[in-house]
């Protein structure tokens, strides 16, 4: 999928669907702590959520996003677009999210992972 991305222009993070279980696999292995258990779920749902503008899909810290290679449930973590000043209402008024303190912030993208697997919204985060 040969899909490039200026890095220090496209922010994204990855959405935990409702297919979690609530095993915790995924609290402990996020670099930057955006993952909250269901009791601190920000929209209320009754499963683990991962805050947008602190999400780095792990750049830096590991080859793929530790959340998703943690998780034994298929589909559970899947892309989202990138979270950016182009995208950022697609994050602002949605009910899949809640913004927090950090809103203004941008978090860098893996560019191998293309827009249309990102706007599909059901893309598991594996990178091959």
């Amino acid at each position: 999928m040969p899909f490039k991305l200026n890095l220090k222009d496209k922010k994204m993070a990855v959405r935990i669907t409702d297919l979690c279980i609530s095993c915790d696999a995924c609290l402990d292995e996020c670099p930057t702590e955006s993952i909250v258990n269901e009791d601190d779920n920000p929209t209320g749902e009754d499963i683990y959520y991962v805050d947008p503008s602190t999400c780095s899909e792990c750049i830096g810290d590991h080859d793929t996003p530790a959340c998703q290679a943690a998780c034994p449930t298929d589909g559970c973590i899947v892309w989202d677009l990138p979270y950016d000043d182009a995208h950022r209402s697609h994050f602002e008024g949605n009910d899949l999210y809640v913004l927090g303190d950090h809103a203004a912030n941008n978090q860098p993208s893996r560019p191998e992972i293309s827009m249309a697997d990102r706007e599909a919204g059901d893309v598991e985060c594996v990178i091959e």
